[in-house]
């Protein structure tokens, strides 16, 4: 198989700052042994029972090093990074696709290059250092199994009368995975004007923006909506405590279903307060440790082509892509043209 504000804060641990975090790059700043992480939702568990909990957990009692966290959409993050640049706060941006190649052409990002990097497929880094998936990842929908009993399979049907107002999904510019529905239904319709034609028509039926993907989740599981987008493994790690989630993927009528990698991406921020320990971090997370534990607790896959994992979470994601037919975005273009595609969606659904 191909390999696949209002920000909340959580510190791991008692944090306590020997000096203030506006600090940049003075040598009280360098010997505090704390990092900051601007990440998109989906890694932290609801329950303190995530992958990053694990992680963080665990590279604090290896090191020393608390980690700050904040999270926000894909799009948010960069732009609070966007922002601070003239004094930067965080040390480590993850993102989903394009926003980490719009974090490197804004010049957010350095090179760095994790111990254990030669592992990853060179479609899952860049080729300068800058960014580098830490857990890779494919986009989905999900629907609610009470309800619905089966899941939809095309796009059309997302169209018919029973959806009304009880459809959602994040908004396209603002959260990663809202921006794949986009890439996703140019695929899909076969170019940016079918795509909008279809989105327009389906904006009849959709309950409104939202800026978290992961917010969606609890209300399709209770059945507020029936129908959200999101990913596979964000969803899967969400479906232990929330029994109704089903993962599906759409496709257009007379299609195969369709989906496309959208990994974890983490790159090192240029002028953070705490570098090396960002390096550090990155290191740990991409160690071989933390990497088996991306499918056995966080529900995602592996971002190291050594690592097989072959526990029960890892099975079943292979089933959940069975018969799912992969593509691969051009993200140089997604990332130029951006902004143009964003604005067509917003002029074809109102929004």
């Amino acid at each position: 198989m191909h390999r696949i504000l209002k920000p909340i804060a959580v510190v791991v641990g008692s944090l306590a700052l020997a000096a203030s975090l506006t600090a940049c790059g003075g040598d009280a700043a360098a010997d505090e042994k704390v990092v900051t992480v601007y990440s998109a939702d989906g890694l932290k568990g609801e329950k303190g029972d995530g992958w990053y909990d694990r992680v963080f957990k665990d590279f604090e009692k290896e090191t020393g090093i608390k980690v700050k966290y904040v999270e926000g959409g894909s799009g948010e993050m960069v732009q609070r990074a966007v922002r601070e640049k003239a004094n930067t706060q965080a040390d480590v941006l993850v993102t989903l696709p394009p926003f980490i190649q719009q974090a490197d052409s804004k010049g957010l990002l350095q090179s760095y290059v994790p111990k254990g990097a030669e592992q990853v497929d060179g479609g899952d880094k860049s080729s300068d250092g800058k960014w580098i998936s830490v857990v890779n990842n494919y986009f989905g929908f999900i629907y609610n199994k009470q309800e619905l009993k089966s899941a939809p399979t095309t796009w059309e049907q997302l169209l018919e009368g029973k959806y009304k107002d009880k459809l959602q999904y994040s908004t396209p510019g603002v959260a990663g995975d809202g921006t794949a529905v986009v890439i996703k239904a140019m695929h899909d319709f076969g170019g940016k004007e079918p795509a909008m034609e279809y989105l327009k028509k389906l904006q009849s039926n959709n309950v409104g923006p939202s800026s978290s993907t992961s917010k969606l989740a609890p209300k399709v599981d209770k059945g507020e909506i029936l129908v959200a987008n999101g990913d596979v493994q964000m969803n899967f790690a969400q479906s232990k405590s929330m029994p109704n989630l089903g993962i599906w993927f759409p496709a257009k009528a007379g299609g195969r279903p369709t989906s496309f990698a959208l990994p974890y991406a983490a790159g090192l921020l240029a002028k953070g307060p705490h570098t090396e320990n960002g390096k550090k971090l990155l290191d740990f997370m991409l160690g071989e440790k933390a990497q088996k534990q991306v499918s056995e607790i966080g529900g995602g896959f592996s971002a190291r082509g050594d690592v097989k994992a072959t526990d029960a979470n890892a099975i079943a994601l292979v089933k959940i892509m069975d018969g799912v037919e992969l593509f691969e975005p051009d993200w140089k273009d997604v990332d130029k043209n951006l902004p143009s595609y964003v604005d067509a969606w917003k002029s074809a659904t109102g929004s």
